[in-house]
């Protein structure tokens, strides 16, 4: 049935008025997130119990196009149309880029329409974001550098993508593959549901690894998670042979295992699959990584000239730190580290790092930075004596 005021969807209502009750959300544009949530999840059951279609929350993003707090946009019409009163389009893309392009890519996007995600580093970035101009959005990225695997989902045509996606209530079979460099990190992935692909020091795996990985998850949907820099080129190579047998594959260019275990942890098989690329995708791009490896010869780094032997501690890559104890080395990587600010901190223990290690930094986080958790996972023989990651 036709719903056209206010009366018949009331939390529709409340939710477009709620810019002119906290003034942040009238800056930023946008209704709350939460209360968009809420009005969600009553719609749902509405619809459960009475079997009549749910009033639809106007535009599938939380961007406010226009109204006042006495007459807010979506508060006059509870439209059928999904596409009404926001974006029409969702755009995703992956994008080789450099930096300083990719900054302003994300200032034109942001322009074009809201929802924008941008993650990513090392000349790969994932870009997504909801817009009313689709060409626009792929043009911006061409004008950035090189977009490649484009979707583009039209919001008013039933949640159906022009490439064949099916729609979010359809259950679909879906797997990640990661690569990890040791068997406790292996297991640790395999008890999370993950098919992995195990890199030994000095070894890494070749393309066709991790296409037969990939053929070997059984699944029509695959997020490739390479946890190394050096690997990108590799498993995008890996991607498009998997693509080319059917395969639909999203690649997250996560750097480092700590990066995976966060795009993991917020893995949701059920939702439609470029949700889930782009939740994974944000939460990699969330987590800054550190490692605490043995020097094995005489080097130039970005912190001096290191001996072999010494203790290096290498933040997002780059060394950061040279001494000469594992504990004290690791506990300055740590500090600058959440000098930053942070919320969870990840340890994954090599099989080389001194036992007291794990308990000395949890009780430096502990008593140092409030509010923060630690947790600790054994990485068996990983090449670095621990790894460090910080949401």
């Amino acid at each position: 049935p036709a719903r056209s005021s206010t009366a018949s969807c009331p939390g529709v209502a409340a939710l477009a008025a709620t810019p002119g009750q906290l003034a942040v959300l009238e800056r930023a544009g946008v209704v709350d997130a939460g209360g968009r949530g809420l009005v969600a999840v009553l719609g749902a059951l509405v619809e459960t119990f009475t079997g009549e279609a749910a009033p639809v929350v106007a535009g599938a993003t939380t961007r406010v196009r226009a109204g006042t707090e006495d007459d807010p946009a979506g508060a006059e019409d509870c439209a059928d149309d999904p596409g009404e009163g926001g974006p029409a389009f969702e755009v995703i893309y992956l994008l080789e880029a450099e930096d300083a392009a990719v900054a302003r890519l994300r200032d034109r996007l942001d322009a074009l329409g809201d929802s924008l995600v941008v993650v990513g580093g090392d000349g790969l970035w994932n870009v997504h974001v909801h817009v009313d101009d689709a060409g626009a959005a792929v043009e911006a990225g061409v004008e950035a550098g090189r977009p490649y695997r484009i979707r583009i989902t039209h919001f008013g045509a039933g949640d159906a993508h022009s490439t064949g996606e099916r729609t979010p209530r359809e259950r679909v079979q879906r797997a990640v593959v990661a690569v990890v460099p040791g068997e406790g990190l292996a297991g640790l992935y395999g008890e999370a549901g993950a098919t992995t692909v195990l890199a030994r020091p000095g070894e890494p795996p070749a393309s066709g690894e991790l296409v037969q990985a990939v053929r070997r998850a059984h699944a029509r949907e695959v997020v490739l998670l390479p946890n190394d820099a050096d690997l990108r080129h590799t498993a995008a190579a890996a991607a498009e042979q998997a693509r080319a047998e059917g395969i639909r594959v999203a690649l997250i260019p996560t750097r480092s295992a700590v990066q995976g275990i966060a795009a993991l942890a917020v893995h949701e098989p059920e939702r439609r699959f470029d949700e889930d690329v782009v939740s994974m995708t944000s939460a990699a791009g969330a987590t800054r990584h550190a490692e605490v490896a043995v020097a094995e010869h005489r080097s130039w780094t970005s912190a001096g000239i290191c001996q072999a032997g010494d203790v290096l501690g290498l933040i997002d890559g780059d060394v950061a730190v040279i001494g000469a104890d594992v504990t004290a080395v690791a506990e300055t990587v740590l500090d600058r580290m959440l000098a930053a600010g942070g919320e969870l901190v990840t340890l994954v223990l090599g099989d080389d790092a001194p036992e007291t290690i794990a308990g000395h930094l949890e009780t430096r986080v502990r008593e140092t930075y409030l509010a923060v958790d630690t947790v600790m996972y054994r990485g068996g023989r990983q090449g670095a004596l621990l790894l460090i990651g910080v949401e």
